[in-house]
């Protein structure tokens, strides 16, 4: 009865092209993903705020051009396709001491505002994440003034 029930999981995650079976994302991927969709959340994704991704996510990980080429791509893929972001949030956490997710934090707001604009759906989707994500409300407020005032990076 196990063995049948452990074939009928291993059967539903292999992927019909494949053939592999699904993994779970990497931190990177999870981190790009949730950058991608704060910067998508205004349904307009700005050359300023995909220049800002690409550089905040070379800098966070180190990634060579074609290694972060692919990570946005799959990003992109992950965030357009994703029902909810329980798989990203909860690796960025367990990950992520509360230091490096109130960075996160900062990230998200300065993609928001990379375009010079304040949208409301781009807010909202950083306090839903940093909610997510376990960042108090002060420190969500803090990252903001921050970017706003231009003394983080």
């Amino acid at each position: 009865m196990i063995d049948s029930i452990q074939r009928f999981f291993n059967d539903f995650m292999v992927t019909e092209a494949g053939g592999k079976a699904a993994t779970a994302p990497t931190l990177e991927l999870a981190t790009a993903a949730l950058l991608f969709e704060v910067a998508r959340a205004d349904y307009h994704l700005d050359d300023s705020e995909v220049a800002l991704l690409r550089d905040q996510l070379r800098r966070r990980f180190a990634l060579e051009e074609t290694d972060l080429d692919e990570l946005l791509r799959l990003a992109r893929e992950e965030a357009e396709s994703a029902v909810d972001h329980y798989q990203f949030v909860s690796l960025v956490k367990e990950h992520f001491d509360y230091a490096q997710r109130c960075e996160l934090v900062r990230m998200m707001w300065s993609l928001s505002l990379a375009d010079g604009e304040q949208h409301h759906l781009e807010e909202h989707r950083i306090r839903r994440l940093a909610e997510l994500l376990h960042v108090s409300h002060s420190d969500f407020i803090r990252a903001k003034l921050q970017v706003q005032e231009g003394t983080a990076d």
